[in-house]
């Protein structure tokens, strides 16, 4: 039980990666504050762990309103007396256009939700860890932060935002026990994946042979390092970028 007592909170807990992991933080033994926009989705991540035998609850969230996360994290607080571990992971992807063409206003939200969503979960997460004697703060970025994607523009940028955030919250907290790092997904067998590859499945393609490793990335594999880096075994480990990618990154 990696986690067993702590108190989680999983931002875009309704599907994808944030469902796999509040499912595995749920079978390790945490309690669990499921966060989304998806009220049906996200009760039922809360319901199976639940099933399980797990303790969770589902907050309603717009991870770009102050008011919304500020929320969720006095939730986890009131309800279970804390907050150890909290997995900055809700995020879209935004249109598929060029840089020319770019609405301002698929900017903005795209902005909002993945940079803004991030730093203010960093923010008061951070409030209630300090008062907790500290936790460990992990945010999912993207190999797009690293490696760039045609037509996805404002995501890579905010992803690479997410990096850059990580690493100075990192530096500035890791005198008061509070760890923060980020992963970076590649391929990976999720909503958002499913999207892509209807509107431009050649590219999707291309990007899938581009992972050193055989097969598609599985949520799980996500869950898995986001459970390792909320867990005592990753104690030593802050500001850390960790590609969970097939080694997409690394291959020429």
């Amino acid at each position: 039980m990696l986690v067993e007592n702590k108190v989680a909170v999983i931002t875009g807990g309704a599907s994808g990666i944030g469902e796999a992991t509040a499912l595995r933080y749920g079978e390790e033994g945490a309690r669990v504050v499921v966060a989304d926009v998806d009220e049906d989705g996200g009760q039922e991540t809360v319901d199976q762990i639940e099933a399980d035998g797990g303790e969770a609850t589902f907050v309603q969230t717009d991870v770009s309103q102050e008011a919304d996360v500020k929320a969720m994290i006095e939730t986890a607080v009131s309800e279970y007396g804390g907050l150890d571990v909290l997995f900055n992971n809700a995020g879209i992807e935004g249109p598929l256009s060029t840089f020319a063409e770019y609405e301002m206003d698929a900017f903005d939200q795209v902005v909002a939700i993945n940079l803004r969503g991030v730093f203010l979960g960093i923010k008061y997460g951070i409030q209630a860890m300090l008062a907790d004697g500290g936790g460990s703060i992990i945010s999912t970025s993207s190999i797009a932060a690293d490696s760039g994607v045609m037509g996805r523009s404002a995501y890579s940028a905010t992803k690479a935002g997410v990096n850059g955030m990580t690493r100075t919250a990192a530096m500035e907290y890791a005198e008061d026990n509070i760890r923060v790092n980020s992963v970076l997904p590649g391929i990976v067998e999720t909503p958002m994946h499913h999207r892509a590859a209807e509107q431009k499945p050649d590219r999707v393609t291309r990007f899938e042979v581009s992972e050193a490793m055989p097969g598609k990335g599985q949520p799980e594999h996500l869950a898995d390092a986001v459970l390792f880096l909320g867990s005592d075994l990753s104690a030593r480990i802050t500001g850390i970028t960790l590609p969970v990618d097939g080694g997409f990154l690394i291959k020429p």
